[in-house]
């Protein structure tokens, strides 16, 4: 009889433990009965497939964090009161697994994507999470759907981590209930035929983020009244993407999703890389940004500046012959070359010679790490610090 006390109470602790905080070795995997075909890696498009498996994770304010779950794709069951439909209570990450020259697969740097996701957690007021424990549940399904991780070295795994809030009730309020999610999807090469400079629409009168907002967290509702004007700048100006401006001095801060960089010659005469500061509030704290600025800083060649550039510095330098680079960066594209700009009815050219740039550079450096030709700690095996998988049923028998 004291056996089976302290055996039911060690089951207890269990099933305690694993609601109140997110834990790996709770994890529990069901596997599709059905194998989705897999996609031509030359016909790839972003965010066309899912692969088979996905990762779920509840929370609630009463238990905490319960069992998470790799299994098959399907429905969400939420209900049509979950504050995520009314009041916009999401955040994502976007991250890549690449197969590597020597057949691994890596991840490039998800523990920064790991990071930012609990910063705009806490920005959102949703629950915080084990970071290390919830990557490593990441890193397992990607182990599973390991066949959908493409073979073609320009091509990728895109990861979707999602945080919603779920709670059945309406008013603006903290959600009572959350749940963690992640679909994967093969991904083609940005650009399929190699670095293709776009245009962009400068308007002042439509801005993305202001001092004390939410520009510098990764959450849905930065991106949907961004999709209006890009239409607009497609189908109205011609242009690819939208130069976000800010401000009465009309600060430049983002290219469309991706961070701002430009390479010009400064008014001291000094060649600088100069990409807009953080601590504004108004940029988005991207990956691929800080991975630049520590390439750059690293192979000290120019000078690297984190500062506020405006539309009449970036005039005046272009029409003095100092611009020598514009270009975005970004998790699906790495960087992304710029062309023309369209400002208040002035066009203006910008040089671009991609095949000896520094923006191929970055492109070239950037992308010998991800399939591992140089390797580099920024990659993280998904096999790493991943262990056999404790399938825990003592709190579902």
């Amino acid at each position: 009889m004291a056996l089976l006390q302290q055996l039911t109470r060690q089951v207890h602790f269990k099933c305690i433990r694993s609601l109140s905080s997110l834990r790996y070795e709770d994890l529990q995997i069901t596997l599709t009965s059905s194998p989705s075909s897999k996609p031509d890696d030359s016909k790839l498009k972003f965010g066309a497939h899912t692969a088979d498996h996905m990762l779920e994770v509840d929370w609630s304010a009463q238990y905490g964090w319960g069992v998470p779950q790799i299994k098959p794709v399907a429905p969400l069951q939420i209900h049509p009161a979950a504050k995520v439909l009314h009041y916009a209570a999401e955040l994502f990450e976007g991250m890549k697994a690449y197969r590597c020259v020597d057949g691994k697969i890596r991840m490039f740097r998800p523990t920064e994507n790991m990071k930012r996701m609990g910063k705009t957690a806490q920005r959102s007021a949703l629950p915080d999470f084990d970071q290390a424990e919830f990557l490593k549940c990441i890193k397992k399904l990607i182990s599973i759907d390991h066949e959908w991780v493409p073979q073609s070295k320009n091509c990728s795994l895109y990861v979707r981590p999602t945080f919603i809030g779920t709670e059945p009730a309406l008013g603006v309020t903290a959600s009572n209930m959350a749940k963690l999610f992640v679909i994967t999807g093969p991904v083609g090469p940005y650009f399929p035929t190699g670095l293709k400079p776009v245009s962009l629409l400068a308007d002042p009168k439509y801005v993305r983020a202001w001092p004390g907002g939410c520009g510098g967290y990764k959450m849905g509702s930065n991106y949907a009244p961004t999709v209006a004007i890009q239409s607009q700048a497609v189908n109205k100006y011609g242009c690819q993407q939208v130069l976000w401006l800010y401000g009465e001095d009309h600060q430049m801060t983002e290219v469309g999703t991706m961070n701002l960089f430009v390479y010009w010659v400064n008014e001291q005469g000094e060649e600088e890389l100069i990409t807009p500061p953080l601590e504004t509030g108004l940029i988005l704290p991207g990956v691929t940004r800080k991975s630049l600025l520590e390439l750059s800083r690293e192979w000290n060649e120019f000078k690297v500046s984190e500062q506020t550039m405006t539309m009449k510095s970036f005039i005046k330098a272009l029409n003095e012959g100092r611009v020598k680079e514009v270009f975005g960066a970004g998790t699906a594209c790495v960087v992304c070359p710029v062309s023309k700009i369209l400002y208040l009815d002035q066009e203006l050219l910008i040089k671009t010679d991609t095949e000896n740039s520094l923006t191929q550079r970055f492109f070239s450096e950037i992308t010998d790490i991800h399939y591992y030709r140089k390797p580099h700690p920024w990659m993280e095996a998904i096999d790493e610090d991943v262990e056999e998988t404790n399938l825990m049923t003592e709190c579902h028998s």
